[in-house]
């Protein structure tokens, strides 16, 4: 039996800049609210 959650089970978002989807990330568990970029390129680029 498989551990943990299906990645299709996650939450997602889509991110502003490329306008993809992407989904949650374990190291992103305690600032999810606040997470907008798909990455640090968006991120970049988005401002």
């Amino acid at each position: 039996m498989p551990r943990g959650v299906a990645k299709r089970d996650l939450p997602t978002k889509t991110c502003p800049v490329c306008q993809r989807p992407f989904a949650w990330r374990k190291k992103w568990e305690r600032d999810w609210e606040n997470v907008i970029y798909c990455s640090d390129r968006c991120r970049r680029t988005g401002k």
